[in-house]
Order: C-alpha cells, then sequence, then structure tokens
C-alpha cells in the first residue's frame, strides 16, 4: 500500500524508506540483537573484575612519582597500608604487646606484604595513642598485584587474627585504611550506593509508566529496553577494557543513563505508535510512522547527548574518560535499539499495547490542557519570558558561588572500613600519616644521594620544607642519619629496608616524606602540594641543577583538579558547539539550536545554583542526610553536570521542536504549529522528566556525598527543564521569532507576521500521516 503522505508515483523519502525496511525485516531484526546480546551478556557478567579502583592522573607529577617508587626504588614501603587497631590494651603491656605481634604476623604472611612495621620495631610513640591505641603499615609488593586484589587480601589474610582478638577483647577493632584502601572502598560504597538507588528507581519508574500510559503492556515495553540497553552496554564496556584504562565509575553511568535514556527513547516511539494506531494505521503502518518520525528526534538527541560524553574523552583522567566511554555506549545502544529493535516490537503487538489498560477510555491524541498553556505563552510571550526566566537568571546566578573543591571535614560515608580507620587516626593525631607528601629529590648529573655534596643538599631541602607550619613532621634519610653520614663506618650497619626506602638502586633519586599537621584538611592540604612544588629546589638545597617532583594524595588531588581545569574550557566549546551543530542539520535551522544551547547553559547554571543554595547554604540538607553544609562541592561536578545535563536536555529540545515543525509542514501558521506541539509533546516531555527525576533522586537518598551533589543537580536541572525552560520559556521564544525560527531551511516572508496570524489555534484537522522533514 502507498504510504500515507507520499504523493502517488514519488517514491517516500529516505527515512521512511529506512523505517519500513526495519519494520518489514523485524525477525532478523530481532535475530540478530538475540545474537549480540548472547555474546555480549556474559562478558557484562565479567565486568566487575575488570575495572579498575586506582585513582591516577595520567602524565601527571603525581603520576611520575608513584611509577618512580615502583620502578627506581626498592622501598618496602613505595606502596603501604595501615591496620589501626582499637579497643585492646595498651601496646606497652605485655597483653597488648602479645596482641600486636600477633596481627603483625598474620600480616607478614599476606602474599605481596613486603614487609612491616609498628611499635615494636622502634618503640616509637607516634604509633600509639592515649587510650592505648595502636596502628601497623604494611608494604605492599608495586607492581605485583592491583590495589584491589591487595585490600581483599590484607583484610581476608588478616581476618582469623583480628576474629582472635576479639573474641578476648570484645572491644577490640581493627581496620585497614590508606591510599589503596580508601580507593577501593569509595570506589565500591559509591557502586553499592547506585545499586541501591536502582532498586528504589525501578518500582517508582513502573508505576510512573503506567500512570503516562494507562496500560501496563505499554509501561512495560520501555522499562524493558532500558534494562537491556544496560546489560547490552556493560557487555560492551567489557570488550572496551581490554583495550582503555577504565574505572569501576563506568557502572554508575551505565546503569543511571541507561535506564533513562533507554526509557526515554523508547517512550517517544510508543508514545507516536499508539497515536498512529488510533488515527487507523495497521501495526506496519504505525509502526513505520513511528520510527519515521520519532526516530528522527531519537537520533538527533542521541548524537547531542553523545557529544557531550565524547568531549569528556580529551579529560586525561581515569574516572572522567570512563564516565565518558559508559555514556557513549549507553546512548549508542539505547538509540540502535529504539531505531532497529523498538519498532519490531510494536508491529508485533500492535493493539495489544493497549493491554492491562486501567480504565476504558482511550488516550487522547493531544492535551487540552497544554494546548491552552501554549496559547497562553503565545499570546503574552514577554511576560511568560519574565515570569519563567526570572527564577531561572536568580538561580544561575547562585552558581558563580559554586566552590568546586574538597569539601573540608567528615564527608566519607560512615560505614566505609577505611574512612572509619581514617577517623580512628584522626582522632589518634596520626591521621597526616595517610596524607604525606612524597618528595622525590632529582639530584643534578654527576651526583648521587651519598656524595658530600648531595647529601648536604638533601638535608637542606628537607630542613627547609620542615619550616613550613602546615608540616608536621619531615623524613628524610639525613634527618634519620643524624650525624652519621656516608663516610663514616657506622653507616654500613643502616639497615637495607631503610636505605631503599630513601635513595633509588641507581642513587640518583632520593626520597623526602612530609606529614601534614592534623589540622590540614581539603583544599588546604592541595594548596600545601602546590606551595612545595613551586619552591626553588635549587636554591634551598644549595645544589644548582636539582629538581623535586612531588607525590600523594595531596599532590593527587591537585594534578586531578589541574587537569580537569586545563581541558574544562575545551570540553565546553566541543559540547556546545558539536550540539549546535547537530541541532543544525537536524532541523535546518540556526536560531533553534541557537536557542537551545542557550537555554541549555542556563538549565546547567540553575541546577549548580540549586547544589550551592542545598549543600553549601544548608537549604534542606538535613532531608539528605547530612548534618552540617558543605565547604566545596568536589572539583568534578560542574563538568559532569554540564556534560550530562546539556545532552540530557537536548532530548526536551528535540521533542518540541520536532513536533512543531511537523504541524508545521502540515501548513499549520507558526501560532497553531506551536499550540500543536506543545499540546502533543507536553505529556511525553512531562513523563520522560517524571522518570528522569526518580531515577536522579534516588541517588540523591543515599550515602556517598559524591553522588548525592549528582543526583540533586541532576534531578533539579531535569525538572527545571522540563517545566519552566522547554514549556515556558523556549515556546515564547519560539513565539517571538516566528518564522524566523526556520531559517534558513525556510525562508522568512517578507510580510510581518501579525498577532492574529500567531494566534491562530483552532482545533486541528483529522489526524493523518505526517511527512516529516528529512
Amino acid at each position: 500500500m502507498r504510504s500515507a503522505g507520499t504523493s502517488r508515483g514519488s517514491p517516500p523519502p529516505l527515512g521512511r524508506r529506512l523505517a519500513a525496511a526495519v519494520v518489514q525485516r523485524r525477525g532478523w531484526i530481532a535475530i540478530a540483537w538475540a545474537i549480540t546480546a548472547a555474546a555480549l551478556l556474559p562478558s557484562a557478567l565479567k565486568l566487575g573484575g575488570q575495572l579498575d579502583v586506582s585513582a591516577r592522573v595520567e602524565g601527571s607529577q603525581s603520576d611520575s612519582v608513584s611509577r618512580l617508587l615502583a620502578t627506581r626504588f626498592a622501598s618496602p614501603f613505595a606502596r603501604s597500608a595501615v591496620l589501626v587497631i582499637t579497643g585492646v590494651p595498651h601496646v606497652q603491656s605485655d597483653s597488648g604487646r602479645v596482641v600486636l605481634r600477633e596481627l603483625t604476623a598474620a600480616t607478614s604472611a599476606v602474599p605481596g606484604v613486603t614487609q612491616v612495621v609498628s611499635y615494636l620495631d622502634a618503640g616509637d610513640s607516634s604509633f600509639t595513642g592515649d587510650q592505648g591505641e595502636t596502628f601497623l603499615v604494611a608494604g605492599l609488593e608495586p607492581t605485583a598485584r592491583t590495589a584491589d586484589s591487595m585490600v581483599l587480601r590484607l583484610r581476608t589474610g588478616t581476618e582469623p587474627a583480628i576474629d582472635r582478638v576479639r573474641a578476648r577483647f570484645p572491644r577490640a577493632t581493627a581496620v585497614w585504611t590508606g591510599e589503596d584502601a580508601l580507593n577501593h572502598d569509595l570506589r565500591l560504597a559509591s557502586s553499592a550506593d547506585v545499586a541501591r538507588a536502582e532498586r528504589r528507581a525501578m518500582p517508582l519508574t513502573l508505576a510512573l509508566l503506567v500512570l503516562a500510559f494507562g496500560a501496563a503492556v505499554a509501561a512495560a515495553v520501555p522499562l524493558a529496553v532500558g534494562a537491556f540497553a544496560i546489560a547490552l552496554a556493560l557487555g560492551g564496556a567489557s570488550l572496551v577494557s581490554h583495550l582503555l584504562h577504565l574505572s569501576l565509575v563506568l557502572q554508575n553511568v551505565v546503569s543511571m543513563l541507561g535506564l533513562g535514556l533507554g526509557i526515554d527513547y523508547t517512550l517517544l516511539l510508543v508514545s507516536r505508535f499508539r497515536e498512529s494506531l488510533r488515527a487507523g494505521l495497521s501495526p506496519e503502518d504505525a509502526a513505520t510512522e513511528a520510527a519515521t518520525t520519532a526516530g528522527h528526534s531519537v537520533l538527533v538527541s542521541a548524537i547531542a547527548v553523545a557529544v557531550g560524553f565524547a568531549a569528556l574523552l580529551i579529560v586525561p583522567l581515569a574516572d572522567i574518560r570512563s564516565i565518558a566511554v559508559g555514556g557513549l555506549l549507553v546512548v549508542t545502544v539505547s538509540a540502535l535499539l529504539a531505531l532497529t529493535l523498538v519498532p519490531g516490537v510494536l508491529a508485533w503487538l500492535g493493539p495489544r499495547i493497549e493491554t492491562g489498560r486501567a480504565g476504558r477510555r482511550p488516550p487522547r491524541r493531544e492535551s487540552s490542557r497544554w494546548r491552552q498553556w501554549a496559547v497562553t505563552v503565545a499570546r503574552h510571550p514577554t511576560r511568560a519570558l519574565l515570569l519563567a526566566g526570572l527564577p531561572l537568571a536568580l538561580l544561575a546566578a547562585q552558581a558563580t558561588r559554586l566552590q568546586p573543591h574538597l569539601p573540608r571535614g567528615d564527608w566519607l560515608p560512615q560505614e566505609v572500613e577505611a574512612a572509619r580507620g581514617l577517623r580512628a587516626l584522626r582522632a589518634m593525631g596520626q591521621g597526616g600519616i595517610i596524607m604525606a607528601l612524597r618528595v622525590v629529590v632529582v639530584l643534578p648529573p654527576g651526583h648521587t644521594a651519598y656524595d658530600a655534596q648531595a647529601w648536604r643538599a638533601t638535608a637542606r631541602l628537607a630542613a627547609a620544607l620542615g619550616q613550613d607550619s602546615r608540616v608536621r613532621r619531615v623524613r628524610s634519610l639525613p634527618g634519620i642519619a643524624g650525624a652519621v653520614g656516608p663516610e663514616s663506618m657506622l653507616f654500613s650497619y643502616f639497615p637495607a629496608p631503610l636505605l631503599q626506602s630513601f635513595v633509588s638502586r641507581d642513587r640518583h633519586l632520593a626520597l623526602i616524606e612530609l606529614v601534614p599537621t592534623e589540622a590540614m584538611d581539603g583544599e588546604a592540604l592541595i594548596d600545601l602540594a602546590r606551595d612545595v612544588r613551586a619552591r626553588d629546589a635549587a636554591v634551598m638545597s644549595g645544589l644548582p641543577g636539582t629538581r623535586i617532583l612531588v607525590g600523594g594524595v595531596p599532590a593527587l588531588n591537585a594534578d586531578y583538579a589541574d587537569a580537569i581545569g586545563r581541558r574544562a574550557p575545551l570540553v565546553l566549546v566541543l559540547v556546545v558547539g558539536g550540539s549546535f551543530l547537530a541541532l543544525m542539520l537536524g532541523f535546518r535551522s540556526v536560531l533553534v539550536p541557537l536557542k537551545a544551547v542557550a537555554l541549555n547553559l542556563l538549565a546547567v547554571a540553575a541546577s549548580l545554583g540549586i547544589v550551592v543554595l542545598v549543600f553549601q547554604d544548608g537549604h534542606g540538607i538535613a532531608l539528605l542526610g547530612l548534618h552540617a553544609p558543605l565547604d566545596g562541592t568536589f572539583v568534578a561536578i560542574p563538568l559532569l553536570v554540564f556534560c550530562v545535563v546539556f545532552g540530557l536536555s537536548m532530548d526536551y529540545e528535540v521533542f518540541l521542536i520536532a513536533r512543531v515543525a511537523e504541524a508545521r509542514a502540515r501548513g499549520a501558521p507558526e501560532g497553531m504549529a506551536l499550540a500543536t506541539g506543545v499540546a502533543r509533546s507536553g505529556r511525553v516531555i512531562t513523563s520522560a522528566a517524571a522518570v528522569m527525576v526518580v531515577v536522579f533522586a534516588a541517588f540523591a537518598l543515599g550515602d556517598f556525598v559524591l553522588v548525592k551533589i549528582l543526583g540533586v543537580a541532576l534531578a533539579a536541572a531535569v525538572v527545571l527543564d522540563a517545566t519552566l525552560v522547554r514549556l515556558a520559556v523556549g515556546p515564547a521564544l519560539l513565539a517571538i521569532a516566528g518564522r524566523w525560527n526556520w531559517w534558513p531551511g525556510t525562508t522568512p516572508s517578507s510580510r510581518r507576521v501579525t498577532r492574529p496570524t500567531l494566534l491562530a489555534v483552532r482545533r486541528p484537522p483529522a489526524p493523518r500521516a505526517i511527512q516529516p522533514r528529512a
């Protein structure tokens, strides 16, 4: 039969021919997806073991220090973990020493542990607290195993000994902490938080879909496609992990966005399919119509979302690149499923899509309330801009107060073992050992660490760095040796592990450790790392050509912030430019993408303004389970919110503009096209936004502060974008611009568009198939 809306004798547009081919060959396409699933789903189950939990900034100074300590030093403590022991007799008592020996022996027996040091070795009071608390430090092989596996081995290997200690001293605790343990636990806590959020969101999402569609089957299809998209994207990520260094955060991104995007894209097709069925088309023709019209919207939207994630690939951070890879995979899979598999499923279902309807009243093609709303906006566009734009502008202004840095205080999850260990160390006054700066001294050519001039230079350098009031303790080989220099016969009696810890094998590098004071926290530690790097090592040491490289957790955090700061402007340009280009090609317009980009930037700024009001000012923060405001919101938050929100906002922009463009292509005046577009997209936009808000809000209720902030920011952005932006400010700007919206795709008439034309919003004629714009 001839496709509706195509003149007799003329071939249908390419988009319609492709859509018809997808529907006609739906059996083969379903088989192809089944084969793909069979190949990828087993890999998805293995993904967790392939993702890394370590944090590093590729090519940074902190990364260089880590590599130098692992390759050029033979130190047994190049990497380390700390076992914090409380609730036992004081270590100076006989029973206390027995406990410490037992735990030391158990730790030493763990494969990958190079050496263990504690109060038993030197009687150093810095290993003890006022109430008998103590700790031991376990050196770890620097390259033998991943941080993830080593933390698990330490906990598994020492668990029997810890249980025996608890049997004798019921109040005893022994928990592992340190850089590797913190990285491991925080990422696993984040993953667990996301899993709990998904369990909270799924039932509410299904309920919202049932409410939106009024039928169980129509609601189940988008949810099933979202779950399928997540599984396939995780399987694809497993293959990519063999080529790229990927972080555990990828799982979180795929699960969160897969649910939202998979549902959004399928929801649009299901809505179009049901609309076409009610217009009298057969199931095959209705599926073709949905794939043609809604498919174009899905394609443009997916490209815009992909642009945002692709831009993140230029940031040299494993976490950020993993988010980019996960986002690209899930948006690609979600769009492909919507464009290829879903039309065939809808054609098979046909009228059965209405199965499980709660009530007999069929859904209307469009909403009279949304139509009336569009008429009001078109009649008073300036007033609508002021009423809806002013709150957005006020919220966006708050974003100028955003503090994108590590918060001070105790913001770590309460139940994470490594965080509990860090709190115990801080209570002992020894928390600085976890945040120590590791300064590698690079000696000039012709000098080694043991020649007299270099030895004195290292000593002067350590003394100068130790004069900083923010440094509690300095450890260097000249400082430990005291008056005994390399030329002394007594020097040969120093233990080899001590020498290997502070001098490289080739003796061209020396190590100085700076332990910060307990008052140092958050951004202050990062400032200390930057200040140490800025010092002139040659001047301080008195040896020309001497350089220093600074590593450790504070230096890593500084490199992380600097990497984002350097690449953020380029990411912004790529995302804005790519989104503009995608919309310009999709709608053959300049003004439409320009308006969309401006409104997206406004939505991003307003959402960050809400983050400031909630997390920095403390408004409503108790509802999120926090007891006090934060003085920082993490350096990655603005970049992540910008890229994710910018892409997701394009969904609603494309949904609305596509409907307006279709109505206009049928010959409707500008005012009627606007009213029809809002009336037919308003319900879809609000339903899709409601699903997104439920998903993101579920993340905001978790225990992980970073996830809380992301959840609030994304949920707020979706609410603002789907209400004030797309259904008030956007339509008002469309009404003001009139036919100029579509230039140069459609040349504006030289005749001035009069107000009566803009307000010609009578009911449309009887439904018929729409001929979309190419």
